[in-house]
């Protein structure tokens, strides 16, 4: 990838405040050498300024360095890190302006210790190249952080989805249907849409989507999704369109993020259509209804929201990801995927949101097993083994089934009320998928959902992984690995007391 410009001056900035420190002088005594202002040297070691060739002349004679050594892009070993950071794609991609800051604002953070920062930024390049971890991996985690400074919750985006319902005539209790969704796409925006290519392309047909802009846009749409499906991906057009979002990805799902302003894009495009298709206050007077009742329904409410508004279980349970903690201060959450293939012992974790501040699944390493006490693992058993014996065959349009859950973390002394439902997937038949969200059962929570205290729904204790799990056999039917990383860990404390015991002794007898 091509450096660009505030990266040399970045790269410049920070070879000028090495030679600097390594000569032990300061910037008036450069300023008296160079004949340029220390307030300017300032700039040009912050990475703000570049300097014109004279003046690069003046601070290579003041630091006795040949001017081709000064301005070339070759750095000593203690920087190259530092230099492969700010040349990265990463750099290059991260938005910054998200979170308040700038490039140079990063380089400020190093520049006063460059040699130590190079050190510890070659750290986590090694880790990255270690465990593969892609420029997509900092994309996605920066989209979630800008997601958590919001709660979530992005008003512009309600705003924009209930004025577009209002424009068209459209009821906020009414659901919308594909067909209508579609027949706007064509009439209003001059698409083209094919369903029929997609599920028999010999390599596109796990798609739901791919997008051809050329003049007049096609929209290729798998045929085999449910109508409900169907009806999220026009609705995300219309954002696309709507909000003018004009850099994007071409497919449903991704194969390669390239920008920033790609997964952003995307991010908000899914949230107009979440917000179409279910409004609002519509729903928020169904919730607020919900968490007045006195007992656990059995997930009717659930089930009585994806028929009134024609939305899938994801749709609605990370809609309420958006609404709740807004609405009601709940902002203690978290939003998980599964997915499961029939007859695998795995379990993969596709899509997480994270706002407890209390670590819940989430990536694991290679030879770990997630806890199967939590609903959604249990939901995907049930799920699979009915498939298995031709109680349950594969039907995505089959009615939700929605289970329950006080989940006690035993690690963290926190417990959750998570709500959970399993399905098979469209595109894949032998696979199934489990969406869940969980609230953190403090007193704001208990006070708002009064549900929550109904003695009915189970407490059950749950951990991260096996693994990690202290549960004994005996107390853990469920477990399917031994807790070696948990003996691991109590092995190394025994070590460290056993230690420190050991050389309190010593020194009391000496």
């Amino acid at each position: 990838m091509a450096m660009r410009p505030e990266n040399l001056r970045f790269i410049l900035g920070l070879k000028l405040r090495t030679l600097r420190q390594e000569q032990n002088a300061s910037l008036r005594e450069v300023s008296e050498r160079s004949g340029l202002s220390v307030s300017y040297l300032s700039e040009i070691e912050k990475g703000k300024k570049y300097p014109n060739p004279d003046k690069l002349l003046a601070l290579a004679e003041a630091f006795n360095v040949t001017y081709d050594d000064l301005v070339s892009l070759s750095v000593d070993d203690k920087l190259d890190p530092l230099k492969e950071m700010f040349s990265s794609p990463f750099i290059q991609e991260f938005p910054f302006e998200l979170f308040g800051l700038a490039p140079h604002d990063v380089f400020a953070l190093v520049s006063d210790a460059p040699s130590r920062a190079g050190a510890l930024i070659r750290t986590f390049l090694e880790v990255g190249r270690t465990y593969d971890m892609q420029v997509e991996h900092f994309l996605f985690a920066a989209l979630r952080s800008y997601q958590q400074l919001h709660d979530n919750y992005f008003p512009d985006l309600e705003d924009a989805a209930d004025t577009f319902r209002r424009d068209h005539g459209w009821s906020p209790d009414a659901p919308l249907s594909d067909t209508t969704l579609r027949q706007l796409l064509e009439d209003e925006f001059n698409y083209t849409i094919d369903a029929q290519t997609l599920p028999d392309h010999p390599d596109l047909h796990p798609f739901r989507s791919v997008f051809v802009n050329g003049g007049a846009p096609t929209l290729y749409v798998n045929g085999d999704l449910m109508p409900i499906q169907r009806a999220f991906i026009y609705a995300r057009e219309l954002g696309y369109n709507v909000l003018g979002l004009e850099e994007r990805a071409r497919t449903s799902s991704w194969i390669r993020a390239e920008s920033f302003e790609q997964v952003l894009n995307n991010f908000k495009a899914s949230y107009f259509a979440g917000a179409l298709i279910l409004n609002e206050s519509s729903l928020l007077a169904a919730i607020r209804t919900w968490f007045d009742r006195p007992t656990w329904d059995g997930g009717d409410f659930l089930r009585e929201q994806m028929d009134r508004f024609q939305a899938t279980p994801e749709m609605l349970y990370y809609r309420l990801t958006q609404l709740v903690p807004h609405h009601f201060d709940l902002q203690a959450f978290f939003f998980l995927r599964f997915h499961h293939e029939q007859g695998s012992p795995d379990y993969h974790l596709t899509k997480m949101l994270n706002l407890s501040g209390i670590p819940v699944p989430h990536g694991i390493g290679l030879r770990e097993h997630y806890c199967q006490r939590w609903p959604a693992i249990q939901l995907l058993k049930d799920l699979s083994a009915a498939q298995s014996n031709g109680n349950r065959p594969h039907n995505p349009d089959a009615p939700a089934v929605v289970r329950a859950q006080r989940s006690y973390f035993i690690n963290t002394d926190a417990e959750f009320l998570t709500l959970s439902t399993a399905r098979p997937l469209a595109l894949k038949d032998t696979t199934n998928s489990c969406v869940s969200i969980g609230f953190l059962m403090d007193d704001a929570f208990r006070n708002q959902v009064q549900f929550s205290r109904d003695p009915n729904i189970p407490r059950v204790d749950v951990n991260l992984t096996c693994e990690r799990c202290p549960l004994t056999k005996a107390q853990c039917q469920e477990r399917v690995a031994p807790p070696s990383l948990y003996e691991n860990e109590q092995r190394e404390q025994r070590q460290i007391k056993a230690l420190q015991h050991l050389t309190e002794s010593t020194l009391a007898e000496k």
